[in-house]
């Protein structure tokens, strides 16, 4: 019972956020300078005020706000995301074409990035801890610094020069190798040939975070009581960091990467213009240059709702970390 209405509870909350996110967006963006009508009128080379009012009508732009507003939420209930003016196609058919291939890089760095921050943050703290091998904390967390402070797009660029440009390992851009008619294996191998520099740079970041984070935890536990506890009574010092301390540990770090995953979620905007994915990172930035309204919207849409959905799910793995944690309170 307490889990359901933990349940019921959340959802009601998904519910009003991604309302309140639809509606701030809805606003901003329609504040925002540039009119969608003129521009496809002066690409189509036709520029004049009645066809750019035509335009306006076919398309709505002439209602007032607040009756767009209404219009496009009567849409959201029912899973219609409006229609592109640019591509002549619904929203949400764009979106699900480009969401698949988000969602691997997102998946790919987020694995990367907790799997090997961990790892390194817990080669940190135990040399730090035991006092052996210090050199190799100084420089894990050095390594995390420079990674930290370095921003998303000059990693990108940088990777793209030394691994594909100077020595021709990796591809640059794309997700798969253009007229190549690959099939079965060779085109899965192909796919992740194109995806290694995408997920290294986006990972990058947040497993710097990770590394600092976990190393902190971990230090911060090994001081605790019981922990002396059971050095005192003899218990091997690989079983007491994977029993008691890392997974004491991995909280915070749960917390954190939950949170991050939404900001990953912002970060392959970058990764996939510098890149060429065609996720819809890509297909967010290509509709701000060209101001289709309905497909930013239905990007953001999407986006909050799995911002909110990775949230939860992380809210329900804390109780597989630690059992004591009610979740229904």
């Amino acid at each position: 019972m307490k889990f359901a209405s933990f349940l019921v509870s959340r959802l009601a909350k998904v519910v009003l956020v991604v309302l309140g996110v639809v509606i701030i967006n809805f606003i901003l963006i329609h504040l925002a300078p540039g009119d969608p009508a003129s521009i496809m009128a002066g690409e189509s080379g036709a520029s004049d005020p009645g066809y750019v009012n035509e335009l306006r009508q076919k398309f709505g732009l002439d209602q007032p706000i607040y009756r767009q507003l209404l219009i496009y939420l009567q849409g959201v209930a029912q899973l219609d995301l409006g229609y592109s003016y640019r591509s002549r196609l619904p929203v949400l058919d764009l979106i699900l074409d480009r969401l698949p291939a988000t969602l691997l890089l997102m998946g790919c760095a987020f694995v990367f990035s907790i799997v090997l921050g961990v790892l390194l943050g817990v080669l940190a703290a135990q040399s730090r801890y035991t006092q052996r091998r210090k050199w190799l904390d100084s420089a894990i967390m050095s390594a995390a610094l420079v990674l930290y402070a370095t921003p998303l797009f000059w990693l990108s660029l940088l990777a793209i020069i030394l691994f594909s440009v100077m020595l021709g390992w990796l591809p640059a851009f794309g997700m798969e190798s253009v007229g190549a008619g690959l099939s079965g294996m060779a085109h899965v191998l192909d796919v992740v040939r194109h995806l290694v520099l995408p997920t290294v740079s986006l990972g990058c970041f947040f497993m710097a975070i990770y590394a600092r984070l976990t190393r902190a935890s971990m230090l911060e536990v090994m001081g605790m009581d019981f922990v002396k506890t059971a050095r005192a009574k003899g218990v091997p010092a690989g079983q007491i960091i994977r029993k008691h301390v890392l997974r004491n540990a991995l909280l915070p770090v749960v917390t954190f990467a939950g949170i991050q995953l939404g900001q990953m979620a912002g970060g392959a905007v970058l990764t996939e213009t510098v890149f060429g994915w065609p996720g819809i990172g890509r297909l967010m930035f290509d509709a701000l240059l060209q101001r289709d309204y309905q497909v930013l919207l239905g990007v953001f849409l999407v986006t909050s709702v799995m911002v909110v959905v990775f949230n939860l799910i992380t809210d329900l793995f804390y109780r597989c970390i630690d059992p004591r944690i009610e979740l229904g309170s």
